[in-house]
């Protein structure tokens, strides 16, 4: 892969996505009694028989169709009933609020447990919500106040009967907890091998990290039925609007798959309504404040807080790839040419408590998503968009894939994928690991430090570089665009450990941030992935 970097001053909040993982999930109370419950429990058995609810004949194929023809007509904005009452369930008042047990929806012949999310000011626009049985039907759930409880002073309440529902989760069997969500615009997540939410992903990213507006298409509607291949859970098919695209999606769900982690499958289908300056595919969503490159960027007493600590690659030529987040000054977008990529993903390798010190949030068990694209994705880009940020309250990290291809009014793409919910990326058959990055100032201790020079410290980890030492001919290779790199230059085994450590000293030639890309190689044959950095050498500037 080749990198290009860019930045802008641009400021932005992804606020939708970090609500999305800071939202407590509702507990497992639920009562209302008597009739209530009755007269739910019968709703539910009705819709499933297809004696409730509003029914209609759907395929997929059907709602392509319909995809496809949508783009051909204007953007109509969702409608929102009593916007004025929406607002004022907050964050406080819809944590309040608690779908009951005993609504709980079981979906085809696996009998998946789903629960639905209530609307609130975060996610005021009704989903529409669907069961689809064995035979093609689906059958409508309607929005019916008893299906959650809530204190007598919620200002839910207030709404009026027939609201619409906010999204939906799919629950493990006991209904605790829950391990997949769709909720707010087009974002859906796993809680990862370990059962700890942390980054979230969505359908589609458009003009994420330019000037212009980002705009946030959102699934407006959701099929739920039967699993159309042995190890999912159930299919979910989700029908995609925004100002300049419609589309539809198939997903397979798939919980603790072969590899440890949840799977995802994903058919997109996608039609513009009007021409994108940057169309995103597989958009993925995270948090990073600092980590051991940067601690001195954080005030926090913990030692590192981030959802994720890097963006691993897998380009199509075989070369592996490590780009390790920073936390810039301002908005920065790094580019990574490729084509036909074997997988990305936003990345928590550091898995160890004690780097953390969080036994509230765990970032030590946060998921990894890794994109495995299916079919010919042919020349594009991996975009890695990074958001300053003050604290661990908002997603700033963004990453992608732009394709070539011409994204103009009237276009159509079809994006086969899965994305892998997985400990860390997959481990490279071939060559060692970054485990650790750190910077700091140049120079050698002991000697008047030189201004202007930064150090950079690289750990690697792997077999392939087992059993070497400093005297079997491991050579660094380090590139520098907009800087120089300086003496000292060192490789060596780290004494009491597996790990290899590069160090190197750099400087910057101008304004711009340096570009680094290191690896370590014995008699030309690559021992480590290629470790990529923009960097300043002061930290914090950009």
């Amino acid at each position: 892969m080749k990198s290009i970097n860019t930045s802008s001053s641009q400021t932005a909040a992804y606020g939708q996505g970090r609500l999305h993982t800071l939202f407590p999930q509702p507990s497992r109370r639920a009562v209302l009694g008597g009739s209530a419950a009755f007269l739910t429990l019968s709703l539910w058995d009705g819709i499933q028989s297809g004696a409730a609810g509003s029914t209609e004949p759907v395929t997929f194929e059907k709602l392509i169709d319909k995809a496809r023809d949508a783009a051909t007509k204007p953007f109509e904005p969702a409608h929102i009933p009593a916007p004025e009452l929406i607002e004022k369930v907050n964050y406080s008042a819809h944590w309040q609020i608690q779908f009951r047990e005993d609504a709980t929806l079981y979906v085809g012949r696996n009998k998946a447990p789903v629960q639905l999310f209530h609307p609130g000011r975060y996610f005021p626009e009704p989903v529409r919500i669907y069961i689809r049985d064995e035979a093609g039907t689906a059958h409508e759930v309607p929005f019916i106040r008893d299906f959650f409880s809530m204190p007598e002073d919620n200002p839910a309440l207030d709404l009026p009967e027939g609201f619409g529902f906010a999204g939906f989760r799919v629950m493990r069997p006991g209904l605790e907890p829950d391990w997949i969500s769709f909720l707010g615009a087009s974002y859906f997540r796993t809680d990862g091998p370990e059962a700890q939410y942390g980054l979230s992903t969505r359908g589609i990213a458009i003009n994420t990290g330019l000037n212009t507006p980002e705009e946030f298409p959102r699934f407006t509607a959701f099929w739920l039925g039967p699993p159309e291949q042995d190890d999912e859970e159930l299919s979910i098919w989700a029908e995609l609007d925004g100002p300049s695209i419609t589309g539809v999606y198939r997903f397979g769900v798939v919980r603790n798959a072969a590899y440890g982690g949840h799977l995802t499958r994903i058919s997109a289908h996608l039609f513009l309504r009007e021409g994108i300056e940057r169309l995103g595919v597989a958009p993925l969503t995270s948090m990073y404040w600092y980590s051991e490159r940067d601690r001195a960027g954080g005030e926090d007493w913990r030692p590192e807080i981030h959802d994720s600590d890097g963006l691993a690659m897998a380009a199509g030529s075989g070369e592996r790839l490590w780009r390790p987040l920073s936390n810039p000054s301002s908005v920065t977008t790094s580019s990574f040419m490729d084509e036909n990529p074997a997988g990305f993903g936003l990345i928590q390798r550091d898995r160890t408590f004690e780097n953390y010190q969080d036994d509230g949030v765990f970032y030590n068990r946060r998921p990894s998503a890794w994109v495995r694209p299916i079919g010919d994705w042919g020349p594009g880009q991996v975009q890695l968009v990074l958001i300053p940020t003050e604290d661990e309250t908002f997603d700033n990290v963004v990453s992608y894939w732009v394709p070539d291809s011409a994204t103009d009014k009237g276009a159509a793409f079809q994006f086969d994928y899965e994305i892998e919910w997985r400990a860390r990326d997959p481990l490279p058959e071939a060559v060692a690991w970054v485990v650790a990055t750190r910077q700091g100032q140049g120079g050698v201790p002991g000697d008047p430090l030189p201004e202007g020079v930064g150090k950079m410290v690289i750990d690697f980890e792997g077999p392939s570089l087992n059993g070497l030492n400093r005297d079997s001919g491991v050579v660094p290779v380090i590139d520098a665009v907009n800087g120089r790199i300086l003496e000292p230059i060192d490789a060596y085994p780290v004494v009491g450990t597996d790990h290899w450590r590069l160090t190197f000293d750099f400087e910057q030639t101008g304004p711009e941030p340096v570009s680094l890309r290191a690896y370590l190689q014995l008699r030309d044959r690559a021992l480590t992935e290629t470790w990529l950095t923009d960097a300043w050498v002061e930290l914090g500037q950009g």
